[in-house]
């Protein structure tokens, strides 16, 4: 299922894309690196193509893709960093959120 995946967002976005490596995350063709990504979940799921290679996001990328500080302290760990940040809440979302109720005071 992944390869077919893999082939229908190569047809669809070219050499370097985005893809769920399991699940149906963004159906059958994955997503185009200039799109925000979809839900960091709590397992490794997302993947870079770039023309032969496929590799994982990084715990660091992951991070970056839920909006938090690159100063922000992470397990080593990968899979306990990934488990963590799948579990979070993403901070600009949170900061959104109090900001509007604050205004609404």
């Amino acid at each position: 299922a992944t390869l077919k995946r893999i082939a229908a967002g190569r047809a669809r976005f070219g050499a370097r894309f985005l893809a769920p490596y399991y699940g149906t995350g963004s159906g059958e063709t994955g997503r185009s690196l200039a799109r925000p990504i979809g839900t960091i979940t709590t397992r490794d799921r997302w993947a870079v193509i770039d023309g032969d290679r496929m590799r994982m996001l990084t715990a660091q990328e992951c991070r970056a893709a839920m909006g938090f500080r690159p100063d922000y302290i992470l397990p080593e760990q990968h899979r306990l960093a990934v488990h963590m940040l799948g579990n979070a809440v993403c901070p600009p979302v949170m900061r959104d959120i109090l900001t509007a109720i604050q205004e609404a005071v």
